[in-house]
């Protein structure tokens, strides 16, 4: 019996490949020469996609006739047309839970990073300068007295929030709507809750619907002492308006995980001595990007060989 073909556009960790190499047949795109050749030569055969960071759009999907899934390696999964999928009954996948607890302590060492300036701190150390110039400047942000607002307060939402609370902040939150059994103050709007706190924490998915949410007016609202901190998707955020507003003191201070355009980073931000910023680490641990890659596989695996998948995203339920 041969083995489902599965396409796999770009890179991807060598034990997801290993993982998946005894059960299928992989035609790796990324290695072509010509890969529009032979994306030509093996789209009538492709039942699976393995991707991660790339897009999988409308006119990709409707290249590919026997194709039943599409397992991405992420959390979020604005790269794939999810809906588009649904309506053509495929299903796709994600790599929920496992990355929780790595990116929401990624979150709190970017908040305290940024607040308490301590790359800039390392940098004073490291050229010398508190051998040449004496202690490094008190930093004028403090995590003492601090409100946490979070966009977003899903699965890593809440491990963000009970983190903070272990560092005595209060913690209040927007979202499409008010979630039973939560304590946290919620916000009808991402205007009222960045006027209710002074530390911003995005945690929300890409997409149009979440496209530049945070503008000037949110920034605004936010204040003199506001700190944005973005760990969910680059495009949530207008970064012009960031940068013009951390520029001018519209807001104190931001520490950006993710960005609209990676892996390019505005040079507005990279100029700024009070933006503090990550090249996308919020869950690149081995062990937890292990745990992601594993899912890929059991998804795909699981959805050949026993017609059902680990993680299916809301688009496109498994009955």
């Amino acid at each position: 019996m041969s083995r489902p073909d599965i396409l796999v556009p770009a890179p991807m960790r060598d034990m997801i490949l290993g993982g998946l190499e005894p059960h299928f047949t992989l035609h790796k795109l990324y290695e072509a020469a010509d890969r529009e050749a032979m994306l030509r030569d093996v789209a009538e055969r492709i039942r699976g996609i393995a991707i991660s960071f790339r897009p999988i759009d409308k006119a990709l999907v409707d290249r590919l006739p026997k194709l039943e899934i599409v397992a991405n390696f992420g959390v979020g999964y604005d790269n794939v047309d999810a809906a588009y999928c649904g309506t053509k009954g495929i299903i796709v996948t994600n790599t929920p839970d496992v990355l929780t607890d790595e990116v929401a302590d990624t979150a709190i060492a970017l908040m305290i990073m940024t607040i308490r300036e301590l790359p800039a701190a390392e940098r004073w150390l490291r050229q010398g300068k508190w051998v040449s110039q004496g202690a490094f400047p008190l930093t004028r942000g403090t995590l003492r007295g601090r409100t946490l607002g979070i966009l977003g307060l899903g699965r890593i939402g809440k491990a963000i929030a009970e983190r903070a609370e272990a560092f005595g902040m209060a913690v209040h939150y927007h979202g499409r709507n008010r979630q039973d059994g939560v304590g946290y103050t919620y916000h009808p709007s991402l205007v009222s809750l960045a006027e209710a706190v002074d530390t911003l924490m995005l945690v929300a998915p890409g997409g149009e619907e979440t496209r530049h949410m945070v503008g000037e007016r949110v920034l605004e609202a936010l204040g003199p002492q506001g700190v944005v901190i973005n760990i969910g998707r680059g495009s949530v955020v207008n970064e012009t308006a960031l940068a013009e507003a951390l520029r001018k003191g519209t807001i104190l201070a931001a520490g950006l995980d993710v960005f609209e355009n990676e892996p390019h980073v505005p040079q507005a931000l990279l100029d700024l001595p009070n933006a503090v910023l990550l090249p996308h680490v919020g869950s690149a641990s081995e062990a937890t990007r292990n745990a992601m890659g594993q899912l890929v596989v059991d998804n795909l695996t699981g959805w050949f060989h026993h017609r059902t998948v680990l993680t299916p995203v809301a688009e496109t339920p498994v009955s």
